[in-house]
């Protein structure tokens, strides 16, 4: 999942447990100016910064506005394309609105039933706003999940397509002892070569699409010495086995390097949820700790806490996040 939105559920969350302490601090701050100008005058402000921002960036906000519809709705139908999953474009709008607007309007619904309507509005935006954000990272972890497992496969195709070709076999021969060999997603992947090159699509231009749908350094290797080959001559066969030795390094080294980054997230993720659970702690032994908090100075104190926290996250995070 991205960043950003980790970060800003958590700021939600935050803001939810705290918007008591929040308000009451804001109040304190801003109530000498509410009584000068009053409610109406403030509203005239609101109304008047909001016009004047819209109209100012009214070309951006309608492509915002547009990116974050149709434009998510289109991205994730390019995504389903990459996942060989098939689906209509109104179905996808369709779970996009309950994602939104239908978990919002039942959330709120069940804390309406239960009494508590303020906090299903509150709760309900938040679970409006999660499923809003949601869809793109997840899909985003589909894809690199499936690009992750096919890095795994890629060496048993290329050991297919060395064996194959050394029995005299072609290389879309070979290639259909892959499509016939091995699982998905590698078998679709080379399955989908071989449907392009039968319909009239050069074989170097159906190798660099597979480049395009799977974007990683070993395919893109795997790729250039076929289509160098394919010009100069040579021995696929030998250059294949080659790239396999290469890929099995890389692998061991990948794997090796996610065991210390896998250890290094298990103490951030410690260091990072340690300030809250010291905080439900005292809270816990002594009744009049969030009391304390309640005054402007305590909100001010646990809002710098919170983001000193977040950003020592995001430096541990940049620090353990080696890229092979």
């Amino acid at each position: 999942m991205n960043k950003k939105v980790i970060f800003g559920i958590l700021g939600i969350f935050t803001l939810l447990f705290m918007y008591e302490q929040i308000y009451k601090g804001f109040l304190f701050v801003a109530e000498p100016f509410i009584q000068y100008i009053g409610s109406k005058g403030i509203l005239i402000i609101v109304a008047v910064m909001t016009f004047a921002y819209s109209y100012k960036n009214s070309v951006a906000l309608f492509q915002w506005i547009e990116d974050q519809t149709f434009g998510t709705r289109d991205y994730i139908l390019k995504k389903c394309e990459l996942l060989f999953i098939e689906i209509e474009p109104d179905k996808v709008t369709y779970i996009l609105l309950f994602l939104t607007f239908g978990s919002a309007t039942l959330t709120i619904s069940f804390f309406a039933l239960m009494g508590a309507f303020k906090t299903g509005l509150v709760m309900g935006t938040i679970v409006g706003f999660i499923g809003w954000k949601i869809p793109r990272p997840i899909i985003n972890l589909m894809v690199q999940m499936r690009i992750t497992k096919l890095e795994t496969q890629i060496v048993d195709a290329l050991n297919l397509l060395a064996n194959g070709m050394r029995a005299g076999r072609g290389l879309q021969q070979s290639m259909s002892m892959v499509v016939e060999e091995l699982p998905p997603p590698v078998s679709q992947e080379f399955n989908l070569i071989l449907q392009q090159t039968k319909i009239g699509v050069p074989i170097n231009e159906a190798f660099d699409n597979f480049a395009i749908r799977v974007p990683t350094e070993d395919t893109n290797m795997f790729v250039s010495a076929i289509n160098i080959l394919k010009e100069t001559g040579g021995n696929l066969a030998e250059v294949f086995d080659t790239i396999i030795d290469i890929i099995r390094e890389r692998i061991r080294l990948k794997q090796k390097i996610a065991t210390f980054v896998s250890q290094g997230m298990a103490q951030a993720s410690i260091m990072f949820c340690m300030p809250f659970a010291m905080a439900l702690f005292f809270g816990a032994s002594d009744p009049t700790f969030y009391e304390k908090m309640s005054t402007p100075v305590g909100i001010v104190f646990a809002i710098l806490a919170l983001i000193f926290d977040c950003i020592g996250a995001v430096v541990i995070y940049k620090i353990i996040n080696i890229k092979v």
